[in-house]
This record gives structure tokens, sequence and C-alpha cells, in this order.
């Protein structure tokens, strides 16, 4: 009875999202469509928010920004597979921020229960939240949500324009439409005869779209489960693919920044009379929290703000790194508690009746560190503000352009961008902040604001610090009772406001995410969240709360099974009471030829951890050699219930195993008198390509929804990595990164 008024409790906070702040909306604002944002002249014809046909050009909108994952591909492949498009026939464009863009898969992860609960309450959370989206038009990039969101709605949209597109053949020829055929961006008469679709606009700009259509079956699929060349690969393969930072205009001047490199501290006093006498330099400003440099080119720029002599404010959180572990130690108390995600069974009975294992982890402040640093060109008039950057809530830009300069929203443009990665860091809004509060003082002239490596790395908002203590029971080779606690500031409760919203109500599930819905059947199963206070400002990070809660889960559930004497495959097999994650466990088992023998000085460990509601089994096997830990071999086996491209799913789950050890083995971001102590990749290093392993990655298409694949590799990496240096070697690691206490060949 405990457990379902916990989720009822939540379930509650949840949905009242639906009224916060006054919103309230009835039957016919939930279905009323979005206006279409596309804008067409005399001869141009659109049909829907995502498809536009001029006599020039078939473009498709994908308003998914892409950060290197290949969502550009992704929805202009769904998209081609029901409007009859040949993948080199069309243009692809971002489009204009628009609440018509609204991300529908937003409302699976904006509820607090486990992806594979499809009880009545959860359903009906989930329909609630997504009107909100939908009412609100909350477009938006991430949590591994833009296949989810675009599976269906883009698929119609190319079926609406096709059979349009054939009415106005129809129209135009006299034959009927029951006679026409689509292929390649042509309507095909029964004669052979090909019209293509450019040639119809006009005609088809005259008629209403036909939305009395039904998808193709999946045999009839001609990209979608298929191997296809990724439409981006070729342009930056040979250096052709505009980046927001080879952005460049007429006119434009450059700038830098420094601020407090005590995150959201103030600015005392600075001198500047050097700086503004270097070369090219034309003028030093302030800004919120810190200053800029206004030059002629970017390294001008760069090197005069680091001339500028500053006093800056003391840090607004503990100065010192051990304060940050402290204040985490401290928060696993009553007054500190998030929420009791999950209680089977009878935990504290259950602890106090037998002898337990008890284990500490840890997980550091990692930055999100892209190789491309953060920019944005901001173009400010009287009338109009212009914004080119790379966002993943292109409407939160435009809202926030509109509060700094007083503009209304209807006269802001944010221009999106492809982006040379994010992680989480393009969630933020620094860039956009500082380029407009400089170009406001700079109006009519184009500036282009550019981040140093070094100011791009000491103003992140690295993932959140987190601290993990366990419990459990092993009785007669059974887990009996396994406990979890984990500690961490709430990631959603520092981002959120520098959006510019307001902090949800209720609990944070980040902070115990891929861990609370682990799938095993354990008599005595507990997992508890405490929200340590704010520390250090954090945010969203490739995978959040799962990327240390999942190593926290599955580093100690080993741990209990090696004390058991199980089998660490096995002994997760026999646990697992979900039939998707069993499926998943047993095709990495197979896949990694679990149980051979491997030889001396070897290991292999593996790890299950379910984010974003993908079940994800990584093994990872190493060989304990005199120069250290090796990393041979690392097999992966994820569900997303439809791979729409094998080879984009299969390059974003070894990314993402690349990320996860990486981070594991090696980056944390430290604070010494309030400021981060790693400014550059020589101090947050990722996995080097020598150190790379083999990665095998098999798909499976069991599921019963649609999911994205972006972060659910990252989760178990670490996990497994540590599980298998233990097999190698006895040495139990718990806390990240390994090079504390291991070195790596």
């Amino acid at each position: 009875m405990g457990k379902v008024k916990t989720i009822a409790r939540r379930s509650f906070l949840i949905g009242s999202i639906a009224i916060a702040g006054g919103i309230a909306f009835g039957a016919y604002t939930v279905r009323k469509p979005h206006d279409n944002p596309i804008g067409v002249n005399d001869g141009e014809a659109t049909f829907n928010p995502f498809v536009k046909v001029t006599p020039d050009a078939v473009t498709l909108i994908t308003p998914h920004v892409d950060i290197g994952q290949g969502a550009v591909h992704m929805q202009a492949l769904l998209i081609a597979e029901e409007m009859d498009l040949a993948l080199d026939g069309f243009e692809t464009s971002f489009g204009t921020p628009d609440p018509a863009y609204f991300n529908t898969a937003f409302a699976d992860e904006g509820v607090p229960f486990m992806s594979r609960d499809d009880s009545a309450m959860a359903e009906t959370m989930r329909t609630v939240v997504g009107y909100v989206v939908k009412t609100l038009g909350v477009q938006g990039t991430g949590g591994s949500t833009s296949v989810p969101d675009s599976f269906d709605k883009l698929r119609m949209a190319g079926a609406v324009a096709r059979e349009t597109l054939k009415h106005a053949a129809a129209q135009e020829t006299g034959v009927a439409v029951g006679d026409l055929t689509t292929k390649d961006g042509a309507v095909i008469l029964p004669d052979g005869t090909q019209v293509p679709y450019t040639e119809l606009a006009s005609t088809a700009a005259q008629l209403d779209p036909v939305t009395d259509v039904a998808l193709r079956d999946p045999s009839q699929w001609r990209y979608i489960g298929k191997r296809t060349q990724r439409m981006d690969i070729a342009d930056k393969s040979f250096g052709k693919m505009t980046f927001g930072i080879d952005m460049k205009m007429d006119g434009m001047v450059h700038a830098a920044v420094r601020f407090n490199p005590r995150q959201g501290g103030a600015i005392n006093a600075f001198d500047a009379q050097a700086a503004k006498e270097m070369r090219g330099v034309t003028d030093i400003i302030e800004v919120t929290g810190g200053i800029a440099a206004i030059a002629d080119n970017t390294w001008r720029a760069i090197r005069a703000v680091e001339a500028v002599d500053v006093d800056w404010a003391e840090a607004p959180y503990p100065a010192e790194q051990s304060d940050h572990w402290q204040a985490l130690s401290e928060s696993f108390t009553k007054d500190r508690l998030d929420s009791e995600w999950r209680h089977d069974g009878d935990v504290p009975a259950a602890l106090e009746s037998a002898d337990t294992i008890s284990a500490e982890y840890r997980a550091p402040y990692v930055a999100h560190a892209p190789l491309e640093p953060l920019n944005a060109i901001a173009l400010i008039t009287e009338d109009r503000a212009d914004i080119w950057t790379s966002h993943q809530f292109p409407r939160a830009v435009e809202d926030m352009v509109s509060a700094i300069t007083g503009l209304p929203v209807e006269q802001v443009a944010l221009h999106n961008q492809y982006a040379g990665g994010s992680f989480g860091h393009r969630l933020e809004f620094e860039n956009v902040r500082y380029a407009t509060e400089i170009a406001m003082k700079l109006r009519g002239t184009p500036v282009k604001l550019t981040f140093s490596r070094e100011e791009d790395f000491a103003h992140d908002y690295p993932r959140q610090i987190a601290m993990g203590r366990a419990d459990g029971v092993v009785s007669n080779g059974v887990i009996s009772t396994y406990d979890l606690k984990v500690a961490s500031p709430s990631p959603i409760a520092s981002q959120v406001p520098r959006a510019g919203l307001p902090v949800p109500p209720g609990p944070d599930m980040q902070i115990i995410a891929g861990a609370w819905n682990m799938p095993y059947a354990i008599e005595n199963l507990r997992v508890t969240a405490y929200r340590a206070p704010e520390l250090a400002p954090v945010s969203s990070w490739r995978s959040v709360g799962a990327s240390h809660a999942g190593f926290f889960a599955e580093g100690f559930l080993d741990e209990l099974l090696i004390a058991a004497n199980q089998d660490p495959m096995q002994g997760r097999l026999d646990l697992c009471d979900y039939d998707i994650a069993r499926q998943v466990l047993e095709a990495v088992a197979d896949m990694s030829d679990w149980g051979s023998d491997l030889g001396p000085n070897r290991g292999r460990g593996v790890a299950f951890v379910s984010s974003f509601g993908v079940p994800t089994a990584e093994v990872v096997e190493v060989t304990a050699t005199d120069n250290g830990i090796q990393i041979d071999k690392v097999f992966v086996a994820a569900d997303v219930g439809q791979i729409v491209d094998p080879d984009n799913f299969e390059n974003n789950v070894k990314g993402g195993v690349i990320w996860g050890l990486g981070h594991a083995m090696n980056c944390e971001i430290t604070y010494s008198d309030g400021m981060a102590e790693q400014q550059n990749y020589d101090s947050h290093t990722g996995l080097r390509m020598y150190q790379t392993p083999e990665i095998y990655v098999r798909g499976l298409e069991n599921a019963p929804k649609i999911r994205g694949i972006g972060e659910p590799p990252v989760p178990p990496a670490a996990p497994a990595l540590a599980n298998a240096i233990f097999d190698a070697t006895g040495q139990r690691l718990r806390e990240m990164p390994f090079t504390k206490f291991v070195d790596f060949a």
C-alpha cells in the first residue's frame, strides 16, 4: 500500500503541471492543430509544417536540431519514405521555431513511471503531459526523443504530401487518382510518364491537403530499417559542412568573453586599459557577470579579454571540492529525502535481521566539452533581433532574446545551425544571452561571439556530482535484499531557472534515473533519492542521472552476485522479470560468448541499464597488462522497438560507448577556490584512439514503443568496465574516474 501511495503522490505532482502557472485547457484546445509556420509565395505549396514544394525544389523541414546524432538524416528519411522521394532529391531546413513542432515524446519521460508500465494511471499521466506539451508548443531536442517524436508524424506528413500531389496530378492530367503512382519525387501516369512534384506545386497549392491517408505496411518500406548513407557525411568528410562557428556576415565584428570562474559569482572591478591598446581591439565592455572584448578577429578578441585585469567576487557555493563531497555525505537524511522511488518487500526489517554487505559509490562532476566551443552571431536593430547558433530548445532562445531586448517575440528569429557536438551543452543559453547583450550595444552590426576553449570549460555547467550508498543481504546463494540510496543536487532545479522557467513541482527523477527501474525481482528492493543542497550549478549531460545511478546500481549488484557465488550474467538473467530486458541480456551474452575461457590476466564484466525507455546491456573485455588495463572488446545489445537506420543506430551506440568509457576512465571537474581546475582536454581527457576497443552492436526490435538511442549506450559502460576490471584483477572500483586507482594501457 505504501508503494501505491508514493506513486499516486508523485503522479499528482507531475499531473499538476497541467495547471501550473494558471495553465488550463479543454478538449477544443488540445485537439486544435497549431498553424502551419511555413511561408509560401504564389505557385508554392505546403501541406503541413514539414513539407514545402516549389517549382524549384522539395524542401523538408527537420525541426530537431542536428548535434551530430544524425537527426536531420533521420527526419528527412522518414518523410521521404512515405513521400516517395529519392534521398538526393530534396533540400532540408531546420525551419523556424514554432509551436507546431512540439515534441510529443517528452510525455514519456515527463512522468514518474517505468517505461514498461502501461497501467491506466501511467498512460493517463502520459496523456496529460502530452496535452501540456502540445498546448504550450514545447519544441526541443533531447532525452533521446527525436526518433519517437518523429516516427509517426513525419511519415504521416510525407503521406499527406504524396496523396495531395497525386490529386494535383489527377486535376492536371485528367487521370484518376487511383491510376496514379509515385516514385523518386514524381507522380507516375499509367503510360509511364513522370510528372515531377515540383511541376505540380502551383496546382497543389490550390488544394486542401488530403489527410485521409494510411501509412504503408513495413513490407513496403524502401528506407526504414535499411542501411543508408547519412546525408551529411560527404559534406562533413570534405569540410563543406557549415557549423555555427563557421558563419560569417558582411560587416561582422568578433567578440570573446570572460566570466567569473566561480560560477554565478559577480565582478567587483576590472582594468581594461592594456587590453584596449592591443592590436585590432575596438572596445572592452561589461556584460552580466563578466567582460567582453570586441575586435577584428576572434583570436585578437580572446587575447584581449584575457589581458584584462579583473577582481572577481567569491563563489556562491563551497570553494573546495572536499566540501562538495561532504555536502553529499551529509544529505542522506530525512529532511533531504527527495522521494522513495521504489520499495518492494520490507527492506528495513530485512536489513535488521541479517548481516549486510555495504558499499559507497561516487561520481564526479564532468564537463560537456563538445569539439565546437559555444558561439553565436547576433544582429540587433531597433525593431528586430536575429540569432545564428545551434540550440536544442529554439523557442526558448527566442523568448530569452525577447526578454533581454524588450522586442516582441514575433520580432526575434533564431536561425538554427548544425552543431559540432552538444552532450547537453546546447541546452544552456550563455552564448545566446551574452551575444545579445553585446549586440545591443552595437546595434546594426553583426556580432560573432566565440568562447575560447578554456572559457567554455570554465563556464560549463557540468554533470551533477553524486554519491551512492548501498546495503544488501545474500542468503543461501540468493540476493534477498538490495537497498540503494543516491544523493545528488537536482540537475533540473539548477538548469530550468537559467531558461527563465519555474522549477517543476515534485521530485527530480534524474537523481535516481537508471537505477529505480532496474528489471530485477529481488524480494526486498528499495531505491531512494536524496536531494543534496545546490552546489556548483549543473546541467543535463548525456544520459543525465542514469550516467551515475546506473553505475552505482550495476556495480553493487555485481558485488552481491559475486558474494552469492553467482555468475554475473546468469545471476542477472535469473533475477530479470521483464522479458524485453531478458532478451537484451541474452543477446549480449550470445554476442560475447559469455562463459568461455578468456585466458590469463583477462576479465569480462556485464552491466544492464534502462534509460530513456531503452533496455541496454554491455559486456566489456579487458586485459591486465604491465602497462595497465587494456580494453579489448565491448559488446552492446539494445532494444529501441524499431531501428530507422542500422548504420546510424550502430554509430550512435559506438559513440555512446566511447563517451561512457572515456569519462569513466579519465574525466572529472574539481573545484579549488571556487574555480574549476580542469579547463582543457589535457586535464579532462576522453578515450584515446589507441585505447578504443572493438565494439560490436546488436539492435533488437521487440519493444512495443519506438525509442531513441543517443543516450542509452552511455550508462552501462562505466559499470561494465568496472566489473571487468574486478574480474581480471580482483580490484573493485566504486568511484570515477578510475584512473585514480588503476592505470590504463
